[in-house]
């Protein structure tokens, strides 16, 4: 069993472990979102789909601060064989409002702090700091 999304983390990670300015993505809709959480959250650079209608891709232009990975740690929670799911009443707080965690909820892929601010619970995808 492959996850995409524990895919898309492991490169965001690895690029930042070999410093690379760039890192490409197979394209889908759900990673393209999360993609976009990153970027308003401050951890990428950008992201844009590049590519032609058969094969997309999403690049991805990672973002340093002082010569230092804005992310510091990206993990996945929500795995295939174990599915983690939180209440509104019982959203994640990752690292004392340090961190993000992108959630996916019945209004789309959204932040923690988002779902809190609109009271929905969801399934929780990573946490990013």
């Amino acid at each position: 069993m492959n996850d995409p999304i524990a895919d898309m983390l492991t490169r965001i990670r690895n690029a930042y472990l070999s410093k690379k300015a760039q890192v490409l993505v197979p394209f889908s809709k759900i990673k393209f979102e999360m993609a976009k959480i990153l970027v308003a959250e401050k951890y990428l650079e950008k992201a844009e789909i590049v590519g032609d209608d058969k094969i997309k891709e999403i690049n991805l232009t990672l973002r340093y601060v002082d010569k230092k990975p804005a992310i510091t740690s990206i993990k996945k929670i929500s795995k295939s064989g174990l599915r983690v799911y939180v209440g509104k009443e019982k959203l994640h707080i990752v690292l004392n409002f340090l961190g993000t965690a992108i959630l996916s909820t019945s209004k789309g892929i959204i932040t923690n702090k988002q779902a809190k601010k609109i009271g929905v619970g969801g399934e929780v995808l990573c946490e990013v700091y």
